[in-house]
Order: structure tokens, then C-alpha cells, then sequence
């Protein structure tokens, strides 16, 4: 408030700081008592989406679980699909959307979403206008559903799934209570299978499961091996290349033309193959590998004769280069 006060003075503000204070009680008492309506919704009209974000678990053994749980929630059902997660990349997104719209039988209307970076191009968007991202954005158009992006600090429009971001916190009593990952994965899926069928809604009087049939008969028919292409899709990731003119990727060291020593680059895994592009020209293939180093020959060449083997005639280097190349394989 002084902040506030100070900066109308230097605007010419002659009045007190008391009076300056019972004005902006008076708006907070107005912002405060303006009214609030609860989004309900037809059967088959939208659902929410969100994440739980890096929850963390301790097994019996003392290891350290980070994960991440997809929420989804029908508007009118209340029917939840929860999936344990190990990352929040968009093909895993997709992937859990995927296996979302199988278990409840198709696709709604509309779906909301809060600004997840998988699924709004920030860069593009301000506060009122949001982009959402490209490959979403197709995704959703195949699905068959229309994306709309919650508004920021109205937690109304996303009550349902923010809610239940809170159920998910139950998970947390099983603290040193499960052995590994395929357990906690199991207690994911129990608690997604009570809260539909067990547990009475105190929003709609029943359990969801008992409104799923209508809600489905509502749902859109969809193209799950279209959909399934989208979660294979790898992420690209951008890279710096080395002085050695090398990009790392999965932790593992892969080499591209010496010329594009300094510059960003863009990394993508496509099945076993590793490719790299700088300006969406492709400079170099690698099959994926678990060696630390790995060089393409033409690429060891060009590296040698731009440093200090620039004087060896070309036989020397040729048999240089076998040698190290053979060296760096067994690593």
C-alpha cells in the first residue's frame, strides 16, 4: 500500500495515506462479493485436465520416487482417469490422453486446460489471447475436441480437476508402504478405480460411475491409431554444439560437421536413430548408442585437420583416425 501511495504522490496525490487505505479496503470489499457461478455441464460437453506435479514417494527400501500424475475429469460424470508418469513431455501427454479417451468410450466437445507449456505457445500468447501449440493444437483437431485455456487466477473454471489434484494427495499415507514403481503405479489405478465407483460426488449425489453411461452415449467416436502416431513422436530438444563439435543427447556425446562449432542445433530421436538439424536442415544421422563418444568418420576427419593433425599427410591421418575411432568403441 505505501508502494501504491508513494507513486500517487509523485502523480500529484495531496491526500492523506488514511484515506488512501479506505479506498482500497473499499475495493477489496467489492472484488471480494462479486458473484461466482459453478460451471456445470451437459453430458459430453468438456472435461478438465491438469497434472500433480513432482510428487514424491519413499518406498519401503528408502528410495526417492518423483513422479507426476495426468488428471482428467468428464464434466458431467465426474468419471476420472488417472496415469503415473515419470515425465510431463507432449507425447506423454498424448499418450495419456489416448489411453483416457479409450477407457471412457470417446472424446468430449471441449476440453480445459491450464497454461501447461505442452499445450500453450507462450511466446506467442498474452494474457487474454492464448496460441496454443502447434502440434496440440493438430492433435486436437484429429481428436476431435476444442482446446480452451482456463483463465489465469479464475480457479472456478478448473475447479473439478483442481480438486481433485487434492484427492490425489491420499497417495502420500503410503509413504514406505509400496516396493517399487509397479506398485505405486497399482495404487495410482486403485485410487482412480475408488473415487469412480466407491465414493459418492458430493458435487452431483452419486458416484460417477453411475452417470457414465449417459455421458458416454454423448462422447465422440475417434481414430485411436491416428491419435497413437502422436505419442510416438519424439521431442526435439535444442543443443549447443561443442568446441569438439559434438552435441549431447541422453547423455551420450554424438559428432556434426566442424562448421557448426558455437551453434544451435535441434536434436531428435526418430526409432534407433539419432538426427540432428541446424535450420531444419539435416547435418548428421547416429544410431543411438550407449558409447560415451560417438564419431562419424567424415565427421573425425574434418575435426583432426582443422587442430593440431592439420601437418599429417593423409595416409597418417587416415590410419589416425582408425585407430582412435577403434579406441573410442571400446569405451
Amino acid at each position: 500500500m505505501r508502494s501504491i501511495y508513494y507513486f500517487i504522490q509523485l502523480k500529484g496525490y495531496q491526500g492523506s495515506y488514511t484515506t488512501v487505505k479506505r479506498y482500497a479496503r473499499l475495493i477489496r470489499e467489492s472484488c471480494k462479493h462479486k458473484a461466482t457461478i459453478r460451471i456445470e455441464t451437459t453430458p459430453g460437453l468438456s472435461a478438465q485436465v491438469d497434472w500433480k506435479e513432482n510428487l514424491k514417494l519413499i518406498s519401503r527400501n528408502g528410495e526417492v520416487f518423483t513422479i507426476n500424475i495426468f488428471l482428467y475429469i468428464l464434466g458431467y460424470s465426474r468419471m476420472k482417469y488417472l496415469q503415473l508418469t515419470v515425465d510431463r513431455l507432449q507425447p506423454t501427454l498424448f499418450e495419456c490422453f489416448n489411453h483416457a479417451f479409450e477407457k471412457f468410450g470417446g472424446v468430449p466437445e471441449e476440453i480445459w486446460f491450464d497454461n501447461m507449456k505442452t499445450v500453450v505457445d507462450h511466446s506467442k500468447s498474452q494474457f487474454s489471447n492464448v496460441v496454443f501449440n502447434e502440434r496440440f493444437r493438430q492433435y486436437a483437431k484429429d481428436a476431435g475436441f476444442k482446446p480452451i485455456a482456463c483463465r489465469p487466477f479464475r480457479p472456478q473454471t478448473k475447479g473439478k480437476v483442481e480438486a481433485l489434484a487434492r484427492t490425489v494427495d491420499r497417495l502420500l499415507v503410503f509413504n514406505n508402504e509400496f516396493e517399487d514403481l509397479e506398485e505405486l503405479q497399482a495404487l495410482v489405478q486403485q485410487l482412480m478405480e475408488d473415487l469412480n465407483h466407491k465414493e459418492i460426488s458430493q458435487a452431483i449425489g452419486t458416484s460417477p460411475s453411475e452417470r457414465l453411461d449417459q455421458e458416454a452415449l454423448n462422447l465422440k467416436a475417434f481414430d485411436l491409431e491416428l491419435l497413437k502416431v502422436y505419442s510416438q513422436l519424439s521431442v526435439p530438444l535444442t543443443r549447443k554444439v561443442s568446441k569438439e563439435a559434438l552435441v549431447i543427447f541422453e547423455g551420450r556425446k554424438y559428432s556434426v560437421p566442424v562448421k557448426y562449432i558455437g551453434q544451435t542445433v535441434t536434436c531428435e530421436k526418430e526409432q534407433e536413430d539419432l538426427k540432428v538439424y541446424c535450420d531444419q536442415r539435416l547435418i548428421a544421422r547416429h544410431p543411438l548408442s550407449d558409447r560415451p563418444f560417438n564419431y562419424r568418420r567424415e565427421d573425425y576427419v574434418e575435426i583432426l585437420k582443422s587442430d593440431v593433425f592439420k601437418h599429417l599427410e593423409e595416409d597418417e591421418l587416415e590410419a589416425y583416425v582408425d585407430e582412435n575411432l577403434q579406441a573410442y568403441d571400446l569405451l
